[in-house]
């Protein structure tokens, strides 16, 4: 496909099984080309399918995938268009491998982990004319459409979290001569709750195995390293990851502070009491993902037309933030037990307690005290007397 034969409007087919790496590179096309008809498939029998139904202009297929694999996808379609564009992904960095992919001649060959630039360069090359952009207009809202009718919508398909790290600052000063330094990008991103929570759900999506993940440390020792890089890289293409409006802002960094506060006050009180830290962290930097997913949520709404002032906030947080929140730990399928300790943040009714989940609900209930507040009454509540917790440890917690 030359410039002079480019369509108006391309439609591209993007198969791949992992469903973050399906959307990472949903991202990457769209960021170059916002207007483009696309299709997403998890398994080969479906893109075949869809190339029997509809005519493509560009196609990335995983070598991978299962059913009807890549390169099975390749041979079909070299046999009926020659010249059709099909970028091949693949793990498969031997010589072999590649000797067995040339003669079908994919327009590129992309091992894993991918080069973002790359490949946004090989999109730019095969979708957009020499000097070309393209800008695509926000749709304005639909006629009679009321916030709560809007929030309820989107709450099954938000895109989770803003960001509240500079994710391209922070993958910087993380590389070094010898490549990503794990614990350094780990250092710069920790209390980013929208990272964490991607890429703990990457870590314990299809593509890997073993005992499910529950930290930030854990899914960036599993993920390798280029694809984490290229995971939290990729949330900055997304739409409205940074906040525009001050009212949110303000909102977002209330939020923020709480699940910082908390973390923080986690991580001490387990360190105390000898249970697992990191975990503890992990639920408390998270249990107010929820809330900041409707404050990227009721964005969209004010840049759609919609009114939104203070008080809407308020209330739209109060009637969505929790249900929101659930929604993208289940659709994000992050473990269970994970889930499991940040619901004891909200409710220690009935059951037993494990001393993990005393310990969140604690260290959120610190969080929430202000710096003019005593310890004495939370010294006394049910969750410090099951923990065996006192006023001299929780103030050498809040000193520490």
């Amino acid at each position: 496909m030359t410039a002079v034969d480019l369509p108006a409007v391309p439609r591209v087919l993007i198969a791949e099984a992992d469903p973050w790496s399906r959307d990472l590179l949903k991202q990457v096309l769209l960021n170059v080309r916002c207007d483009a008809r696309l299709d997403v498939c998890a398994d080969g029998q479906h893109a075949a399918t869809l190339l029997g139904e509809k005519t493509y202009d560009l196609i990335l297929a995983d070598w991978e995938l299962p059913g009807v694999d890549g390169l099975s996808l390749l041979r079909s379609v070299r046999q009926k268009r020659r010249s059709l564009p099909f970028i091949l992904l693949s793990s498969r960095n031997d010589s072999a491998s590649v000797r067995e992919a040339l003669p079908l001649a994919p327009t590129a060959y992309l091992t894993r982990p991918l080069n973002m630039e790359s490949l946004t360069q090989r999109l730019q090359d095969l979708l957009l004319n020499e000097g070309e952009s393209v800008y695509c207009e926000i749709p304005p809202l639909a006629p009679g459409m009321t916030l709560p009718a809007f929030l309820e919508r989107r709450r099954e398909v938000c895109d989770g979290a803003p960001l509240r790290v500079d994710v391209k600052a922070a993958v910087q000063r993380s590389l070094g001569p010898e490549g990503l330094d794990l614990k350094q990008l780990e250092g710069q991103v920790h209390s980013d709750p929208q990272i964490t929570a991607v890429l703990i759900a990457a870590a314990n999506s299809a593509g890997y195995h073993g005992t499910p993940v529950q930290t930030l440390s854990e899914a960036l020792h599993k993920l390798v390293p280029g694809q984490s890089m290229n995971l939290i890289l990729g949330l900055a293409l997304k739409h409205n990851v940074v906040l525009g409006d001050p009212g949110l802002v303000a909102y977002a960094e209330r939020h923020w502070q709480l699940s910082q506060g908390s973390a923080d006050y986690a991580r001490r009180l387990a360190r105390m009491l000898e249970l697992d830290h990191e975990r503890c962290y992990s639920a408390c930097i998270l249990h107010r993902l929820g809330d900041l997913a409707l404050l990227r949520c009721l964005e969209d709404w004010r840049q759609g037309g919609g009114a939104l002032d203070d008080e809407a906030i308020g209330e739209s947080l109060e009637a969505f933030g929790a249900a929101y929140g659930s929604a993208l730990r289940t659709r994000w399928r992050l473990p269970l037990e994970l889930r499991q300790l940040i619901a004891g943040i909200y409710s220690l009714e009935g059951g037993v307690y494990s001393r993990e989940a005393l310990v969140v609900n604690l260290a959120v209930q610190m969080a929430r005290l202000t710096e003019h507040e005593g310890l004495e009454e939370l010294a006394g509540s049910k969750t410090a007397r099951l923990l065996k917790v006192g006023l001299p440890e929780l103030t050498r917690v809040r000193k520490t």
